[in-house]
């Protein structure tokens, strides 16, 4: 059975809290898990999620400050350890590569897997083999280089049980249909254009540490699921702009103007130990699902239209 949901290992920025782990999100798409950012503490916030290494196909590091990536040493090893029996791909920005090979080689351990890097030197489609949908990475503004993540299923195509019905068609017929894309039907040719109709792929977008830029905006451009980072609320919008962050109301600004259909809210300041103004602020400007995120919270992807 294909499940779709974001499953939610930490929620803090740069400073974990008694309960916000260091970042971390693990989106399971169908036969897929994709691995985000992965900071401190990521592997042990795994095991209290209930999901495993063996379950990962693909890392996506946004950029290389220790919030974000200090969990994968910890990672890459649990891959190894558990034997993981498919390649996992891992992406990452191409100027951080001695990171990614320092955190990789850590420590001593016994590799068993393979790891494929994908080093991503500016925006546009990421190499993503066997994936069923297409991978893209965004630029984004922050202090060191950053990118976002987005994945985009290719629209599908369905019959309409109504269309037909209403036609006469049933059994083999329906069958050819489906495979040659029109029948003879007594005498008259039917074609899948007019009993059936276009299925929109879904959409799922990752935007991490950035100010406002024109990156943020392409990645939700019409996402059924946007994570997005809210570090601080409009009253510190200063200190977001300066340091390169978001605030709940920019991000809600952004995610009502992409059409999102559900906004997941994340990476929360250290000073902000009640995140009910997140919510307040970003539901000033979105009227759609807002969804605060909590360390440990599985967030199904809405269904598909």
């Amino acid at each position: 059975m294909s499940q779709r949901e974001l499953v939610v290992l930490g929620t803090a920025s740069q400073v974990p809290t008694r309960h916000r782990n260091h970042n971390g999100y693990l989106l399971r798409w169908d036969g897929e898990g994709l691995l985000f950012d992965p900071g401190e503490g990521t592997q042990r916030q795994m095991l209290f999620a209930g999901v495993s290494a063996t379950g990962i196909t693909r890392i996506a590091v946004s950029h290389f400050h220790g919030d974000h990536c200090l969990g994968l040493p910890g990672v890459v090893q649990r891959i190894n350890l558990d034997r993981v029996p498919h390649p996992v791909d891992a992406y990452y920005p191409a100027s951080g590569q001695v990171f990614f090979e320092r955190l990789r080689h850590a420590s001593a351990y016994h590799p068993t897997a393979e790891i494929r890097e994908h080093p991503v030197e500016a925006t546009g489609p990421l190499p993503a083999p066997g994936a069923p949908f297409a991978l893209d990475a965004v630029r984004l503004s922050h202090p060191v280089e950053s990118f976002g993540y987005r994945l985009t299923e290719p629209d599908g195509f369905r019959l309409r049980p109504e269309k037909l019905r209403e036609l006469g068609l049933r059994g083999p017929a329906v069958g050819v249909l489906q495979r040659e894309g029109r029948v003879e039907v007594d005498g008259r040719t039917v074609t899948a254009e007019q009993v059936g109709e276009v299925r929109p792929g879904q959409r799922f977008a990752f935007v991490m540490d950035t100010r406002l830029c024109d990156g943020v905006g392409e990645l939700a451009e019409g996402a059924d699921l946007l994570v997005i980072e809210s570090t601080f609320l409009d009253q510190d919008a200063a200190l977001a702009e300066e340091h390169g962050h978001l605030t709940a109301a920019q991000a809600a600004r952004v995610a009502a103007a992409a059409g999102v259909r559900r906004l997941v809210l994340t990476h929360f300041s250290q000073r902000y130990p009640d995140l009910s103004g997140h919510l307040a602020e970003a539901a000033r400007h979105f009227d759609g699902e807002i969804v605060v995120a909590e360390d440990l919270a599985r967030i199904p992807v809405p269904p598909r239209r």
